[in-house]
């Protein structure tokens, strides 16, 4: 899939082809599903259509200064924070409850990890504040770079590399913690990002 081909789709799109729209949103659901499978929990489905409905209201607003792909996940970030801001309400905007944090962990993105330090990741990212957690999703899975993921964060292009390593950091410290309280026999601070590289295969795309 290239940004150019993206692009050509949404010109067609754009010039009344309804199967060039069609096959734009089939290159993205699964990718979108994945955004939000390891965030929200049972609620995928609904933010996944979200996205979607918004892309289709907003596609006259894309420039194509930017990729596509850019545009899409700033949208499925948005309905992420309006999404969590129901939860801040009643608490820590920055964390979900314990009831749900453990409904994710048996979710679907945690099952079809093959090793535990998979599903260790997984539950450390988690437990991390949002935009760090989609930070680093966004760039191990994604393979998004720097300027990209600037735009989606909405900030300067000049901290995304230090807000990089100060996701690691977090992660590192909820795998210690959590080994350290016995929840985990071994954690994988020494080479998680290998791990959260070979996971991109098997998170729920």
């Amino acid at each position: 899939m290239s940004a150019e081909a993206d692009i050509a789709l949404l010109d067609r799109w754009r010039d009344g082809e309804a199967a060039a729209g069609k096959l734009l949103f089939e290159r993205y659901f699964d990718r979108l599903f994945r955004f939000f499978c390891n965030k929200v929990g049972p609620d995928v489905d609904d933010l996944v259509q979200e996205t979607l409905l918004e892309c289709v209201r907003s596609r006259d607003n894309f420039r194509a200064e930017s990729s596509f792909r850019t545009f899409i996940f700033a949208i499925a970030r948005h309905r992420l924070l309006k999404y969590r801001e129901r939860f801040a309400r009643a608490g820590s905007p920055d964390a979900l409850d314990d009831e749900r944090l453990a409904a994710l962990d048996a979710g679907p993105a945690t099952l079809l990890c093959d090793h535990a330090e998979q599903r260790a990741l997984l539950r450390a990212l988690r437990r991390i504040p949002l935009d760090l957690q989609v930070l680093l999703e966004l760039y191990y899975w994604e393979d998004m770079t720097s300027a990209e993921l600037a735009e989606i964060l909405e900030i300067p292009h000049g901290t995304v590399r230090s807000r990089l390593r100060r996701g690691k950091q977090e992660v590192r410290d909820v795998l210690t913690a959590l080994r350290d309280s016995g929840e985990l026999a071994n954690t994988t601070e020494d080479n998680f990002e290998e791990w959260l590289r070979s996971m991109r295969a098997r998170a729920p795309a």
